[in-house]
């Protein structure tokens, strides 16, 4: 892939979770608490672009219907600004504690997948890559860090037959 079709692309990130208790349960303040810090962590990060905010709402996440149920969106540069900061700068040592404030739950938690610059996925379009994702596995349409794929890739895929 050539670098000016990457900068062409952004990298959509969701991550959904179903808390163990309400964010004010004190078992959950490790997380709660942390949750600013972490976010503009991420926000001065090489390769951020933006973090999609429910309109009215916090720039932490989307709740659903089940108030237990959280998601959060974030736009990247690309696949490997996203990986430093989730595994490589102190958000890492937070993600590590995820199972303390999150059940298990069926299907994937996370789904990344590309966007062209200045869009910003709706909490729909999440569900509906982490949908794809749980239906099909790893595609160039939607998939994970341990099986990516480029843009290249997904625009061969979309490309008529």
């Amino acid at each position: 892939m050539t670098k000016k079709l990457m900068h062409d692309w952004n990298l959509a990130h969701a991550n959904i979770g179903r808390l163990r208790a309400p964010l004010d349960d004190p078992s959950m303040a490790g997380f709660a608490d942390q949750l600013d810090r972490i976010n503009q962590l991420g926000w001065r990060q090489p390769g951020f672009v933006q973090h999609v905010i429910e309109p009215g709402g916090s720039p932490r996440f989307y709740v659903f219907d089940d108030p237990h149920v959280i998601m959060n969106i974030t736009v990247w540069e690309s696949v490997e600004a996203l990986h430093a900061f989730t595994y490589l700068s102190e958000h890492a040592a937070f993600y590590k504690r995820r199972r303390e404030w999150f059940e298990p739950m069926d299907g994937p938690s996370l789904a990344l997948w590309w966007i062209p610059p200045g869009h910003g996925p709706s909490p729909e379009e999440a569900k509906e890559q982490l949908a794809l994702l749980a239906e099909l596995g790893p595609t160039p349409l939607a998939f994970t860090f341990a099986a990516r794929f480029s843009v290249k890739e997904m625009l061969a895929a979309l490309a008529p037959a």
